[in-house]
Order: structure tokens, then sequence, then C-alpha cells
């Protein structure tokens, strides 16, 4: 009877909980943190369905956002051997791509950069945004539904890959970026390092949970829409210009925000 009232985004949640316990269970983990994260995952997927159960409607519409932190964060007692080769990879692109990344940029507007990195740690943001902004034009259940459902799958989609594959992120691996826009970048580089698991989610999830907010929005909310996608846009270019994810990741992201958006949508 429980799962007639599971809506789509606490399916995604549910699913996703479920990979990250089995995945634990196959994959070569430390005992702890094989132990953290079936404990986890079990004690995410109650809590889910339990809200979907009893909760009321605004207690679920807010859920998502601890979900999707939880979810993050889990995803990283996955990182434990990183993939030499994944790495060698998404170097490779970085390089066709962009010459020397580390000093690709260093000649654009200090300006710009400001505001491109500026945008990368207000990322988090937007996603709570959307739901303010939808909660305040009066959106019904459904909107709010398919709108979780986008978001949700963008960002989980991201971190399942650790379960696979761990790749650490380029300003670990490689030279780190040269900008002009120095004690920006310097209070952007300390929010990654400290705010952050310290490994690199393939497709990112900064460009896909953003993207997938002005998608989930714009038919509602067409300005915010845009105003959002602009930013997603800018959130992208920053994290390849701060060498925050390799381009690859923001293409992938991309493209898993817009397969989200035409499944879900």
């Amino acid at each position: 009877m429980v799962a007639f009232a599971v809506r789509g985004f606490e399916w995604i949640s549910l699913a996703y909980f479920a990979t990250l316990g089995a995945a634990a269970l196959v994959r070569p983990l430390p005992p702890a943190s094989r132990r953290l994260v079936t404990v986890a995952a079990a004690a995410t997927c109650a809590i889910v369905v339990l809200a979907a159960r009893f909760a009321g409607d605004g207690v679920r519409s807010l859920l998502p956002l601890a979900l999707i932190l939880i979810g993050y964060f889990v995803s990283a007692w996955f990182a434990v051997t990183p993939s030499r080769a994944f790495e060698r990879w998404l170097l490779s692109w970085d390089r066709r791509w962009l010459g020397d990344p580390a000093t690709r940029f260093a000649h654009w507007p200090r300006a710009v950069l400001a505001l491109l990195e500026i945008a990368y740690m207000g990322c988090f943001l937007l996603v709570p945004a959307g739901l303010a902004a939808l909660r305040l034009e009066g959106a019904s259940w459904a909107v709010i539904d398919r709108y979780w459902s986008q978001v949700i799958a963008s960002e989980f989609g991201s971190f399942v890959s650790l379960t696979c594959v761990f790749a650490r992120p380029p300003w670990v691996l490689d030279e780190r970026a040269a900008l002009p826009d120095r004690a920006v970048h310097r209070t952007a580089t300390r929010f990654v390092e400290r705010l952050t698991i310290r490994a690199n989610t393939f497709p990112s999830g900064h460009a896909a949970g953003s993207l997938a907010v002005a998608l989930g929005t714009i038919s509602a909310l067409p300005t915010f829409g845009l105003i959002t996608l602009i930013l997603a846009v800018a959130i992208s270019v920053a994290a390849v210009v701060g060498r925050y994810h390799y381009a690859a990741d923001i293409v992938a992201g991309v493209c898993l925000a817009l397969v989200a958006f035409v499944i879900l949508g």
C-alpha cells in the first residue's frame, strides 16, 4: 500500500540509495566504509518510505534537499583508490580542448572571472531557490514532483559513478589554475577544498544540477528559469576555468540533465 503514496523523486531516491547499498557489498571497500554505506543507505531508504507514508506535502517537498546532501557525502566513501587510466583520459580531453588548462583563461578579464567563480560558489543555492520560486508561484504538487525528479536524477546520476570509478579532481591531480582574480579564486579554492568530498564526479553534479534547476522551472517560471539557465552556464564555465572539474565532466553533466529533462520533464 505504501508504494502508491511514493512520488517520482522518491522512487529515484530509493533506487539511488539501494544502488549504493548494493554496491558497497560488492565493491572492494574498507570494512568501516562498507558498514557506513550500507547503514546510511538503509536508513535513508527507510526515511524516504516513512516520509512518503506519513509526512505532509510541505515536509516531503523539503526532504530532497537533505537527500541530495546525504547522497553526495555517502558517495565519497567509495572514493578509495583512484583510477589512473580514467584520470589520464579526463586530462587528455582537457589538453585536447584547452591546450594548457592551467593558463588557458589567464587573459580573461578579472571581473568576468570573479563573477564566474562567485556563481560557482553559489551553485548550492540554486536548488532550494528553484523550489522556493515554485512554491511562491503556487505550483501544484505535480510540478514540484517533476522539478525534484529532474534535479534528483541529475544529481544522483552524477554521484553514482563513484561506485564504479574514482578520479581525483584536476586541482588535486594537475597544475592549479593561474587566474588574475586572486582573492576570489583563493576563496573559491578554499571553498572547494573544505566543503566538498575532494573526489571528481563524472558527470559534473554542478553542471547537471544547475541545468536541471533551470529546465525544471522554465516552463512554470520563464523569467526565473532563464536567469537560472544563465547562471547554470556560468557555473559550468567556472568549473572548467577554475580547474574544479574536467571539461569532459561538464559535457557529460549537461547531457545528463538534458536526458533527465526529456525523460522526466
